[in-house]
Protein backbone atom coordinates (compact mmCIF):
# COMPACT_ATOMS: atom_id res chain seq x y z
CA UNK A 1 0.00 0.00 0.00
CA UNK A 2 1.19 3.43 -0.78
CA UNK A 3 1.42 5.83 2.18
CA UNK A 4 -0.59 8.96 1.83
CA UNK A 5 1.44 12.35 2.44
CA UNK A 6 0.10 15.47 4.08
CA UNK A 7 1.43 18.55 2.79
CA UNK A 8 1.55 21.61 5.05
CA UNK A 9 1.60 24.92 4.32
CA UNK A 10 0.10 24.06 0.60
CA UNK A 11 -0.06 27.35 -1.06
CA UNK A 12 4.00 28.18 -0.67
CA UNK A 13 6.65 28.15 -3.10
CA UNK A 14 8.04 24.27 -1.69
CA UNK A 15 4.74 23.23 -0.79
CA UNK A 16 3.37 23.71 -4.37
CA UNK A 17 6.35 21.63 -5.32
CA UNK A 18 5.91 19.25 -2.73
CA UNK A 19 2.20 18.69 -4.20
CA UNK A 20 3.46 18.24 -7.35
CA UNK A 21 5.97 15.80 -6.58
CA UNK A 22 3.77 13.73 -4.44
CA UNK A 23 0.70 13.75 -6.80
CA UNK A 24 3.08 12.57 -9.54
CA UNK A 25 4.73 9.87 -8.06
CA UNK A 26 4.27 6.00 -8.11
CA UNK A 27 5.49 5.47 -4.67
CA UNK A 28 3.43 7.39 -2.77
CA UNK A 29 0.09 9.48 -2.84
CA UNK A 30 -1.22 12.99 -1.51
CA UNK A 31 -4.01 12.90 1.28
CA UNK A 32 -3.95 16.27 2.74
CA UNK A 33 -2.90 19.88 2.20
CA UNK A 34 -2.55 21.78 4.98
CA UNK A 35 -2.97 25.73 5.47
CA UNK A 36 -3.33 28.55 7.86
CA UNK A 37 -6.58 29.35 9.38
CA UNK A 38 -8.05 32.45 6.91
CA UNK A 39 -6.06 31.62 4.09
CA UNK A 40 -7.78 31.83 0.62
CA UNK A 41 -7.23 28.29 -0.36
CA UNK A 42 -9.08 26.91 2.67
CA UNK A 43 -12.19 24.79 1.10
CA UNK A 44 -10.75 24.56 -2.45
CA UNK A 45 -9.24 21.53 -4.34
CA UNK A 46 -5.45 22.11 -4.03
CA UNK A 47 -4.91 21.34 -7.38
CA UNK A 48 -7.52 23.98 -8.40
CA UNK A 49 -5.73 26.56 -6.13
CA UNK A 50 -2.61 26.12 -7.99
CA UNK A 51 -3.88 27.00 -10.94
CA UNK A 52 -4.31 22.87 -12.22
CA UNK A 53 -6.26 19.78 -12.49
CA UNK A 54 -7.93 19.02 -9.48
CA UNK A 55 -6.36 16.50 -7.59
CA UNK A 56 -9.31 15.51 -5.24
CA UNK A 57 -7.64 16.67 -1.79
CA UNK A 58 -9.44 19.78 -0.38
CA UNK A 59 -7.04 22.36 1.22
CA UNK A 60 -8.09 22.30 5.18
CA UNK A 61 -7.18 24.37 8.11
CA UNK A 62 -7.65 21.06 10.59
CA UNK A 63 -3.96 19.66 10.16
CA UNK A 64 -4.91 16.84 13.16
CA UNK A 65 -7.85 15.72 10.75
CA UNK A 66 -5.34 15.91 7.48
CA UNK A 67 -2.66 13.60 9.57
CA UNK A 68 -4.69 11.36 11.29
CA UNK A 69 -5.43 9.52 7.41
CA UNK A 70 -1.68 10.21 6.42
CA UNK A 71 1.35 7.64 7.25
CA UNK A 72 3.77 10.98 6.38
CA UNK A 73 3.56 14.78 6.91
CA UNK A 74 6.33 16.99 4.55
CA UNK A 75 6.91 20.20 6.11
CA UNK A 76 8.58 23.42 5.11
CA UNK A 77 6.51 25.88 6.88
CA UNK A 78 8.32 28.16 10.03
CA UNK A 79 9.69 27.19 13.25
CA UNK A 80 6.19 27.59 15.81
CA UNK A 81 4.04 25.72 13.18
CA UNK A 82 6.32 23.46 12.91
CA UNK A 83 6.53 22.68 16.70
CA UNK A 84 2.72 22.61 16.40
CA UNK A 85 2.56 19.92 13.53
CA UNK A 86 5.57 17.46 14.99
CA UNK A 87 3.21 17.27 18.41
CA UNK A 88 0.26 16.50 16.03
CA UNK A 89 1.97 14.39 13.72
CA UNK A 90 2.83 12.66 16.70
CA UNK A 91 -0.63 11.79 17.87
CA UNK A 92 -1.16 10.47 14.47
CA UNK A 93 2.01 8.64 14.47
CA UNK A 94 2.90 9.66 11.32
CA UNK A 95 6.35 10.73 9.88
CA UNK A 96 7.22 14.18 10.21
CA UNK A 97 9.59 15.29 7.67
CA UNK A 98 11.14 18.63 8.92
CA UNK A 99 12.38 21.00 5.88
CA UNK A 100 11.42 24.19 7.93
CA UNK A 101 15.00 26.16 8.52
CA UNK A 102 15.18 29.56 10.95
CA UNK A 103 14.68 26.92 14.10
CA UNK A 104 16.66 27.94 17.29
CA UNK A 105 18.39 24.94 19.12
CA UNK A 106 15.45 25.69 21.93
CA UNK A 107 12.87 24.52 19.17
CA UNK A 108 14.81 22.03 18.04
CA UNK A 109 14.92 20.59 21.60
CA UNK A 110 11.18 20.79 21.75
CA UNK A 111 11.00 18.36 18.80
CA UNK A 112 12.21 15.57 21.43
CA UNK A 113 9.27 14.58 23.40
CA UNK A 114 7.57 14.24 19.93
CA UNK A 115 10.47 11.90 18.95
CA UNK A 116 10.16 9.72 21.38
CA UNK A 117 6.31 8.45 19.17
CA UNK A 118 7.22 9.29 15.69
CA UNK A 119 9.79 9.25 13.64
CA UNK A 120 11.22 12.98 13.06
CA UNK A 121 13.32 13.48 9.78
CA UNK A 122 14.73 16.97 9.79
CA UNK A 123 17.48 18.42 7.85
CA UNK A 124 18.50 22.12 6.56
CA UNK A 125 18.78 20.86 3.35
CA UNK A 126 17.11 17.82 1.49
CA UNK A 127 19.13 17.27 -1.34
CA UNK A 128 21.48 14.13 -2.03
CA UNK A 129 24.50 16.65 -3.05
CA UNK A 130 24.41 19.04 -0.34
CA UNK A 131 24.62 16.36 1.87
CA UNK A 132 27.45 14.84 0.09
CA UNK A 133 28.94 18.80 0.66
CA UNK A 134 28.18 18.35 4.17
CA UNK A 135 30.11 14.89 4.57
CA UNK A 136 33.33 16.81 2.43
CA UNK A 137 33.12 19.65 4.05
CA UNK A 138 33.77 17.65 7.52
CA UNK A 139 36.82 15.63 6.13
CA UNK A 140 38.46 18.80 4.40
CA UNK A 141 38.06 20.80 7.65
CA UNK A 142 39.35 17.64 9.42
CA UNK A 143 42.63 17.21 7.31
CA UNK A 144 43.27 21.18 7.61
CA UNK A 145 45.06 23.03 9.96
CA UNK A 146 43.89 26.59 11.46
CA UNK A 147 46.16 27.75 8.53
CA UNK A 148 42.77 27.38 6.59
CA UNK A 149 40.26 30.25 7.45
CA UNK A 150 36.89 29.00 6.95
CA UNK A 151 34.11 30.80 5.13
CA UNK A 152 31.08 29.88 4.48
CA UNK A 153 28.91 31.95 1.67
CA UNK A 154 25.31 31.31 0.91
CA UNK A 155 22.55 32.83 -1.60
CA UNK A 156 18.92 32.81 -1.98
CA UNK A 157 16.35 34.16 -3.77
CA UNK A 158 15.54 38.08 -2.21
CA UNK A 159 12.00 36.50 -0.04
CA UNK A 160 13.65 34.08 1.71
CA UNK A 161 12.85 35.68 5.62
CA UNK A 162 15.97 33.41 7.91
CA UNK A 163 20.00 33.98 7.52
CA UNK A 164 22.07 32.37 7.45
CA UNK A 165 20.63 29.59 5.66
CA UNK A 166 19.56 26.20 7.56
CA UNK A 167 21.67 24.75 4.75
CA UNK A 168 24.86 27.00 5.93
CA UNK A 169 24.47 26.43 9.59
CA UNK A 170 24.59 22.72 8.49
CA UNK A 171 27.86 23.32 6.55
CA UNK A 172 29.11 25.59 9.44
CA UNK A 173 28.44 22.63 11.83
CA UNK A 174 29.97 19.80 9.56
CA UNK A 175 33.10 22.25 9.44
CA UNK A 176 32.86 22.71 13.55
CA UNK A 177 32.80 18.52 14.24
CA UNK A 178 35.74 18.30 11.41
CA UNK A 179 37.67 20.35 13.37
CA UNK A 180 36.43 19.17 16.89
CA UNK A 181 34.70 22.24 18.15
CA UNK A 182 31.43 23.72 18.93
CA UNK A 183 29.75 25.56 16.19
CA UNK A 184 28.51 28.38 18.72
CA UNK A 185 32.06 28.99 20.01
CA UNK A 186 33.66 29.85 16.93
CA UNK A 187 30.91 31.09 14.51
CA UNK A 188 31.47 34.67 12.85
CA UNK A 189 28.25 35.71 11.37
CA UNK A 190 27.98 39.51 11.39
CA UNK A 191 30.94 42.11 10.18
CA UNK A 192 29.95 45.68 9.82
CA UNK A 193 32.20 48.83 10.75
CA UNK A 194 35.48 48.65 12.21
CA UNK A 195 35.65 44.85 13.08
CA UNK A 196 39.10 44.31 13.57
CA UNK A 197 41.11 41.27 12.59
CA UNK A 198 39.54 38.22 11.77
CA UNK A 199 40.03 35.84 14.28
CA UNK A 200 42.03 32.59 13.50
CA UNK A 201 40.32 29.24 13.79
CA UNK A 202 36.56 31.23 13.66
CA UNK A 203 34.14 30.15 11.19
CA UNK A 204 32.45 32.97 9.25
CA UNK A 205 29.29 33.21 7.28
CA UNK A 206 27.73 35.74 4.72
CA UNK A 207 24.53 35.79 3.22
CA UNK A 208 23.33 37.25 -0.21
CA UNK A 209 19.61 37.65 -1.39
CA UNK A 210 18.42 38.68 -4.37
CA UNK A 211 16.55 38.15 -7.38
CA UNK A 212 15.16 34.30 -7.80
CA UNK A 213 17.91 32.30 -6.45
CA UNK A 214 17.08 28.72 -5.72
CA UNK A 215 20.26 27.98 -3.22
CA UNK A 216 24.07 28.28 -3.87
CA UNK A 217 26.62 27.14 -1.38
CA UNK A 218 30.20 27.67 -1.02
CA UNK A 219 32.31 26.25 1.52
CA UNK A 220 35.84 27.99 0.99
CA UNK A 221 39.32 27.16 3.17
CA UNK A 222 41.34 30.20 2.82
CA UNK A 223 45.15 30.05 3.60
CA UNK A 224 48.44 32.11 2.94
CA UNK A 225 48.91 31.11 -1.10
CA UNK A 226 45.90 29.14 -1.54
CA UNK A 227 42.20 28.09 -1.95
CA UNK A 228 39.72 25.29 -1.86
CA UNK A 229 36.17 26.01 -2.05
CA UNK A 230 33.35 23.21 -2.49
CA UNK A 231 30.41 24.19 -4.13
CA UNK A 232 26.95 23.59 -4.55
CA UNK A 233 24.21 24.85 -6.83
CA UNK A 234 20.85 24.19 -6.81
CA UNK A 235 18.62 25.36 -9.83
CA UNK A 236 15.59 23.66 -9.29
CA UNK A 237 13.34 23.66 -5.94
CA UNK A 238 12.24 20.32 -6.96
CA UNK A 239 15.34 18.44 -6.24
CA UNK A 240 14.39 19.47 -2.18
CA UNK A 241 10.76 17.77 -3.06
CA UNK A 242 12.12 14.55 -4.14
CA UNK A 243 14.34 14.27 -1.26
CA UNK A 244 11.88 15.03 1.22
CA UNK A 245 9.12 12.51 -0.64
CA UNK A 246 12.47 10.01 -0.26
CA UNK A 247 12.78 10.91 3.11
CA UNK A 248 9.16 10.22 4.04
CA UNK A 249 9.10 6.82 2.42
CA UNK A 250 12.42 5.75 4.22
CA UNK A 251 11.02 6.18 7.54
CA UNK A 252 7.61 3.92 7.12
CA UNK A 253 10.47 1.10 8.49
CA UNK A 254 11.89 3.08 11.25
CA UNK A 255 11.94 3.10 14.71
CA UNK A 256 10.15 6.46 16.34
CA UNK A 257 13.25 9.11 17.00
CA UNK A 258 14.97 11.79 15.26
CA UNK A 259 16.71 11.35 12.03
CA UNK A 260 18.42 13.31 8.95
CA UNK A 261 19.04 12.84 5.51
CA UNK A 262 22.65 11.82 6.03
CA UNK A 263 20.57 8.48 7.60
CA UNK A 264 18.29 8.44 4.67
CA UNK A 265 21.19 8.44 2.14
CA UNK A 266 23.15 5.53 3.73
CA UNK A 267 25.71 8.76 4.02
Amino acid sequence: MKPGIVVTGASGRMGQMLIRTVAASDKAHLVGAVERSGHSWIGRDVGEAMGGAPLGVTVTDQPLEAFARAQAVIDFTAPEATLEFAALAAQARAVHVIGTTGMTDAQIAKLEPAARHAVIIRAGNMSLGVNLLVQLTKRVAAALDEDFDIEVIEAHHRNKVDAPSGTALMLGEAAAEGRGVKLADVADRGRDGITGARERGHIGFSAIRGGDIVGEHDVLFAADGERIILRHVATDRAIFARGALKAALWGQDQAPGEYDMVDVLGL
